[in-house]
């Protein structure tokens, strides 16, 4: 068995190292997600904090790891007589990335079912974790499918398992420690907050702390025994302590002052539900105890919120992660009294000056331009001097407008490229896929990689007679595999075509476009899409940003794009189709989506109408997924932009229709489906 790394040889990371052993002390506080770059010594302190964990009681022979002083009476092994048992470390069980969903939950025993001819239930891991721990590294790179078992199996404490003829619940109440790089797409809501707490970590910029993490590396790695052996104390003695917290715990009071100061930072930092103020008392009750204490103090409140809050609290897109300490040091000290068990404040009164600041968003960063006028067609406060077109002329200076800050993002409808792929592992459109959820069966087509043990045994079982069984057991030939069909959601390559010219030039117009192109970036980052941006004004095309999978780097190119100018349609659609080749060609399996975000205008050069519809139709040739955002505003339309939408092949909706909360898209979804059904 290989030696792990100590943890207390773990150099810096306090706040990691506090939050795991926080959760050894109760595991109640729901587990620790640990976000931060690679290299950061994550992986590193997880492992090592098995080895810190008491042992643990169970059932001899029982696969669930029944407690024998309360064995479950449900337990498939089954049922146990409450008694004497054996003693075990505390398991810690990794749930890789790629791993299928019979290994996560279990399946039929195929070992038994074929040489035996019964049903029998092969325990998954979430039944090896049960009273352990369950890491996930790169948990936000798990498939949903996977996600939404383990949801299911943290929300209940157990595990039902309904497939293939077995039927069966059993316990599964575990530690759940994740790890993740932000930089590799973030986690679906609701698993985010099924962590009770979470850390960022980064790597330190201290020199020294920097030579003593590579002399303990490599001190480790030339005799990992020794550098264990020179460690064992200090390991004692936060074992120690461990189990002398676990025994105080549960004299541990939270009086009534510090409940209201939970309550009070809970409703300050805006966080959905309750699970927060149960979380934070469980970890300031923690906190106490791991300090020897059996009366939770202000300070443990304040540490509390600021393991168990970041995640939750909600937040612009692209915020930096965290909480305002001032804000929170305000909250404290206005809501009850440090460390006092009254729970009320001598001076409830916090005077006419009181009144908490209104924030970042108190007010905007700078006033609207003034005079826009109904037809949306980019007349300005400060117009230039404009062309023949009514745009304001091309030109290094000329008619070019200050970048204009984004509105508020917003949740954004899904967009989908139609079919099914076969590309990289992600959130966005179907895919075929090793690990997704199984669809059906079929017969393999080459070497047999994922064995549908149902639709086998379905295909052998009316032969049994002609081949000799008459008693238990099955034969099986090599014509009765059915390899499993399964499908789960890739990844895309989603390539923004903004318009940035005089046309779009209207403050609130680009600022709405800019909100909905960063709304829209926002779901490209959750759904871990690569993105890509073209923009075009004056009299050509740029690649703003070539293809990558920092969506961070486009927000922020985004964010200090200018307009004015020309609309060079053509350019811009050409430009984004030469991206495409290249793109195709190092990356074939990953499917584009192309967002053009436009009023559909095409003005400057000879012919702009005309080149514009050719250059659309290379798209629809290809073909390639696409949609155009219509920018068009005012009480009259052109409906230029449905019309590009129409030569892409692609789709067309306005900037209130891509709300994910929109009445006008819910109306035209339902208004498509009827039309489709008739």
């Amino acid at each position: 068995m290989t030696t792990p790394f100590p943890f207390t040889a773990v150099v810096g990371q306090d706040d990691l190292r506090l939050a795991l052993l926080l959760n050894a002390v109760s595991p109640q506080v729901g587990g620790v997600l640990v976000r931060g770059e690679k290299g950061t010594a994550k992986s590193t302190a997880v492992r090592a904090l098995s080895a810190l964990l008491p042992a643990v009681d169970v059932v001899s022979g029982c696969r669930f790891s029944c407690d024998p002083g309360s064995p479950d009476p449900a337990c498939p092994d089954g049922p146990h007589e409450a008694g004497a048992g054996e003693s075990r470390p505390a398991r810690m069980v990794e749930l890789p990335v790629g791993a299928s969903e019979d290994r996560l939950v279990g399946a039929l025993d195929i070992e038994r079912a074929l040489a035996e001819g019964v049903k029998a239930f092969e325990p998954g891991l979430l039944a090896d974790a049960h009273r352990g721990i369950l890491y996930v590294d790169e948990v936000n790179l798990l498939h949903d499918h996977l996600v939404d078992l383990l949801l299911d199996a943290a929300a209940m404490g157990a595990s039902y398992v309904e497939r293939e003829g077995v039927s069966v619940r059993h316990a599964a109440r575990f530690l759940l420690v994740g790890t993740m790089n932000p930089e590799e797409g973030e986690l679906r809501p609701q698993l985010l907050d099924r962590f009770g707490l979470t850390v960022e970590v980064a790597a330190s910029r201290e020199p020294d702390q920097r030579v003593e993490v590579v002399r303990r590396r490599l001190a480790y790695d030339d005799d990992p025994a020794g550098f264990a052996a020179r460690w064992a104390g200090e390991e004692s003695a936060v074992r120690a302590r461990i189990v002398a917290a676990r025994e105080l715990l549960p004299s541990v009071r939270l009086g009534d002052g510090a409940l209201r100061q939970i309550a009070a930072t809970c409703a300050a930092f805006e966080v959905d539900g309750m699970r927060a103020d149960i979380v934070m008392a469980r970890t300031a009750t923690a906190l106490a105890a791991w300090a020897g204490r059996t009366d939770v103090l202000a300070e443990d409140v304040r540490q509390a919120a600021l393991l168990a809050l970041p995640h939750r609290r909600r937040r612009n897109p692209f915020d930096a992660p965290g909480l305002d300490e001032d804000r929170l040091d305000e909250t404290l000290e206005e809501f009850g009294g440090p460390g006092e068990d009254g729970g009320e404040d001598d001076d409830p009164d916090p005077g006419p000056d009181g009144d908490p600041d209104p924030g970042p968003d108190g007010g905007p960063g700078g006033q609207p331009a003034p005079g826009e006028g109904p037809r949306g067609d980019g007349d300005t406060a400060a117009r230039p001097e404009a062309g023949e077109d009514g745009e304001p002329q091309a030109g290094p200076g000329a008619g070019e407008q200050s970048a204009v800050r984004a509105a508020e993002p917003f949740r954004t409808k899904v967009l989908h490229v139609p079919g099914i792929g076969q590309g990289a592992a992600g959130r966005r459109s179907r895919a075929r896929t090793e690990q997704g959820r199984t669809t059906g069966a079929r017969r393999p087509r080459g070497a047999l990689t994922a064995l549908h043990l149902a639709a086998t045994v379905r295909a052998a079982a009316p032969h049994q007679r002609a081949r000799g069984r008459s008693g238990p057991g099955l034969v099986v030939r090599r014509d009765d595999l059915r390899q499993a069909t399964r499908e789960g959601r890739e990844s895309n390559l989603v390539l923004f075509v903004v318009d940035a010219s005089g046309s779009m030039a209207a403050r609130q117009r680009m600022s709405a476009v800019k909100g909905a192109v960063m709304s829209l970036l926002l779901d490209a980052y959750q759904r871990r899409d690569k993105v890509g941006l073209v923009t075009f004004r004056g009299s050509a095309a740029e690649v703003a940003l070539p293809p990558t999978s920092s969506v961070d780097a486009a927000a922020a190119r985004l964010e200090s794009l200018p307009t004015g100018g020309r609309t060079p349609l053509a350019a811009g659609l050409l430009t984004a189709h030469d991206v495409l080749r290249v793109e195709r060609l190092r990356d074939p399996a990953r499917r584009p989506l192309v967002v053009v975000v436009t009023d559909g205008r095409a003005t400057g050069g000879p012919e702009p109408v005309a080149l514009a519809g050719r250059a659309a139709r290379m798209f629809a040739a290809d073909p390639v997924a696409s949609v155009v955002v219509d920018c068009e505003s005012g009480p009259v339309r052109l409906g230029l932009a449905g019309q590009l939408a129409g030569e892409l092949g692609g789709t067309a909706v306005t900037l209130d229709e891509l709300r994910a909360d929109s009445i006008a898209g819910l109306v035209r979804d339902v208004q498509g489906t009827s039309r489709r059904a008739a």
